[in-house]
């Protein structure tokens, strides 16, 4: 079973930072140097300085960016910059925004989850991760014994009963935190510390089994930090009151006589059910660069053993791209309705390319190519039938080589979700192609996630990202 709890989170003091849009950013892993640049330069206690510091042309062992994020996290903590909540808490987190012109609202819980292996089935990945980024988050974790960003997760609850317990919680009270960020998402987040709501979310949460949608590297990462504590025979710094900090103790819980356990034991997350109305999925391209003696001409024909290919010029404005993508999305999802498919044998699976000098070609699989009998035998027909994993075996790794080791060195392949910018970044020659999918159906992910597979990585874009800044849990 899933056994979480309420955590006395760190959050910034209103008395120090009166607008929290200027401390809070996306996520690490979709900041680029210009909007570190950015975060950096907006307020000197911007979460970018502990979640993703700079990285400094003299840096060494003893003055790095995890130095560095550890020195001004001890600092802030100093000067009351962070405090720490009051009572054990769970938070209810809402986030409203606009997506194809229609507006959202999407609700999740932060809280502490227990941390379990994959094995055992009470959390379970649907994509694969790069070690080299498990190893960047490694070292911020050893040097400051934190999570900054939760990881995002979904579970399945019909009657909505989770959520509902904690706004009946907080019914009639404003949000303790209340702002809209740059991109015009509005973000609310109420403290909920009464027992009673606590405890019957616990309960509610007992038996369920919960899937990583974003922070894979974050939830292995917090695995190793696990083992390397628990190796190290180290007990010391926070612990966790998990026997009373509510009314009702799940059954795994500590007994009495080991009312406390290591804060490392749970990471925070973010839990959000799978049927909230303003649970979104979108597409996260592939940009492909470092391919040897790449010739364009011969990767179409190719190409071509497998997909029908359709060429069109883009206008040198691009402005006839949307209406590329919206034939892709037609293409590919036709047979989709409600957000699943009616017939998954009939589903065509379709893929945009960009080659350069204004050149899109449209490749939907033949229908004569059967994916069952041309993919990975040893993978489920779920797997085989999902439109990355067709890209990434009949096209990327079978076409361009990029597989295995190539492709866990993460020096071939950028996933991006900026369409126009994908455009431009092979315009400018810093990439060789980009290619673009349809979005990945969260029945996909769950279905592939509950048999034990993973998606090749970057698989899904679940929108909007959670912002990192609201909390902060010490270990």
């Amino acid at each position: 079973m899933a056994v979480i709890i309420p955590i006395r989170g760190l959050r910034y003091n209103p008395r120090k930072v009166e607008n929290m849009a200027d401390v809070v950013t996306p996520p690490y892993d979709v900041i680029d140097d210009v909007a570190q640049e950015r975060y950096y330069g907006r307020n000197p206690y911007n979460i970018i300085r502990l979640e993703y510091g700079k990285i400094l042309g003299g840096d060494n062992e003893k003055n790095n960016r995890y130095t560095r994020a550890a020195d001004d996290y001890k600092n802030w903590l100093r000067e009351n910059v962070l405090i720490r909540e009051s009572k054990p808490a769970i938070y209810l987190y809402e986030q409203e925004f606009t997506v194809g012109g229609k507006n959202k609202v999407r609700s999740g819980i932060t809280c502490g989850f227990r941390l379990e292996t994959y094995e055992k089935g009470k959390i379970l990945p649907h994509e694969e991760t790069i070690p080299k980024h498990k190893a960047d988050r490694l070292k911020l974790m050893r040097a400051c014994r934190a999570n900054f960003s939760p990881v995002f997760s979904l579970y399945t609850d019909r009657e909505n009963r989770v959520v509902a317990a904690l706004k009946n919680a907080v019914k009639g009270t404003p949000p303790d935190i209340n702002f809209t960020d740059d991109s015009g998402e509005s973000h609310r987040m109420w403290v909920v510390t009464a027992p009673g709501a606590i405890g019957e979310v616990q309960q509610i949460m007992a038996d369920k089994r919960v899937f990583i949608a974003d922070g894979h590297h974050r939830y292995e990462t917090a695995l190793n930090y696990k083992r390397e504590r628990e190796t190290n025979g180290d007990r010391k710094d926070t612990a966790v009151n998990v026997a009373n900090s509510c009314s009702s103790v799940p059954r795994e819980a500590p007994s009495s006589s080991t009312e406390f356990e290591p804060a490392y034991n749970y990471v925070m997350m973010t839990l959000v059910n799978i049927h909230d109305p303003g649970l979104i999925v979108l597409p996260t391209h592939r940009l492909i660069r470092n391919v040897k003696s790449l010739d364009i001409n011969h990767l179409i024909d190719r190409i071509k053993e497998n997909f029908a290919v359709e060429v069109y010029d883009l206008r040198p404005d691009k402005e006839n791209f949307r209406q590329l993508l919206e034939m892709l999305e037609r293409r590919g999802l036709g047979e989709r309705s409600g957000g699943e498919t009616q017939n998954k044998n009939e589903q065509r699976h379709a893929f945009g390319l960009y080659t350069g000098n204004n050149k899109f070609y449209l490749l939907t699989l033949k229908e004569n190519s059967d994916p069952l009998q041309m993919m990975p035998a040893e993978k489920s027909p779920a797997w085989q039938r999902l439109d990355v994993s067709i890209l990434h075996t009949l096209i990327i790794e079978k076409h361009l080589g990029i597989c295995g080791e190539l492709r866990a060195r993460a020096d071939h392949i950028t996933y991006t979700r900026e369409e126009g910018g994908a455009l431009d970044a092979v315009d400018r020659g810093e990439y060789q192609l980009a290619f673009f999918l349809n979005p990945t159906l969260v029945d996909e992910v769950t279905a592939i996630a509950g048999q034990g597979e993973k998606m090749p990585q970057k698989s899904t874009f679940f929108y909007p990202k959670l912002i990192t800044g609201l909390v902060i849990n010490q270990l």
